[in-house]
């Protein structure tokens, strides 16, 4: 474009500016000449065509400010739900140990109500040790010589026998589990005239052991559920405690023979009582 157009279309565009410039001021003018009255109405006009962007603008802010507070509130609350997890995990580790400690109280008042109303003199014991090679043989408790414990002492809890004393030190002494085979106990069938003598039969370990009541007559059909106790015969083990119960009946070639379960669980030995007499 030539230096004349150019020159041209500044001089357009300035009688354009000077133009518009001119009308403004004359709009401006005529609305100043109706006074106060008229001037307040044209702000109010304005303010209301202006308006929409101010509250748009304030919504904005205060959505903005929302959210804000609502990411605050989040972390608040996975603060909360931490801390509330961790304090879930102490009142349970806390409910376990009261119903431990509840536990322990009402076995130990179950033991100590089985010694007050037990026909026998018992010495309480506790079970320290268990023979390792031969799970079901032997048992070791804390009570010996100078608690007056003496071998071949009958040992039972509230349920029933478990064994002999069959050797003591001053302060612990060793137990022959019921369940072993060379542990053996004359007993007689509740309900009947039947006698016979009681001896463990060894396992493996793992498996749950019977009792073998041994020399009864062909004719004693016991049946299961029956009750066996030790008679006294032998002067070992007083008569009346609870050995087990019968859990089948053969006849042999010269005798009868009963399997029984054993009246005390052995793989869960802790209070014991080793039986010193009657009162």
């Amino acid at each position: 474009m030539s230096e004349h157009g150019l020159e041209a279309r500044a001089t357009v565009m300035s009688r354009t500016n000077i133009i518009a410039l001119l009308i403004f001021g004359a709009i401006l003018g005529y609305f100043l000449s109706f006074g106060p009255t008229a001037t307040q109405k044209f702000k109010s006009g304005v303010y209301q065509l202006l308006a929409p962007f101010f509250t748009g603008g304030s919504g904005l802010k205060k959505q903005l400010t929302s959210v804000r507070t609502g990411l605050k509130s989040l972390d608040q609350l996975e603060h909360e739900n931490a801390g509330l997890q961790v304090e879930n995990r102490e009142l349970r580790a806390t409910n376990q140990g009261l119903r431990d400690a509840e536990n322990e109280v009402n076995r130990l008042r179950h033991a100590l109500n089985y010694r007050e109303r037990s026909v026998f003199k018992l010495i309480a014991a506790e079970t320290v040790a268990r023979d390792s090679s031969t799970w079901w043989r032997t048992v070791t408790i804390n009570r010996g010589k100078r608690d007056g414990i003496e071998i071949d002492m009958p040992v039972a809890t509230d349920e029933g026998l478990i064994g002999k004393i069959t050797t003591v030190s001053d302060s612990v002494s060793i137990v022959l589990l019921v369940s072993d085979e060379n542990c053996r106990v004359a007993a007689k069938v509740e309900g009947s005239r039947e006698q016979g003598i009681v001896s463990g039969e060894r396992v493996t370990t793992g498996l749950t052991p019977f009792l073998n009541l041994n020399f009864l007559s062909k004719q004693a059909d016991l049946k299961p559920g029956q009750k066996v106790y030790t008679s006294g015969v032998g002067g070992v083990f007083p008569s009346g405690l609870l050995i087990g119960v019968v859990k089948t009946f053969r006849v042999r070639e010269l005798d009868g023979q009963a399997q029984l379960t054993p009246a005390v669980d052995l793989s869960h030995l802790e209070d014991v009582f080793v039986v010193t007499g009657r009162k």
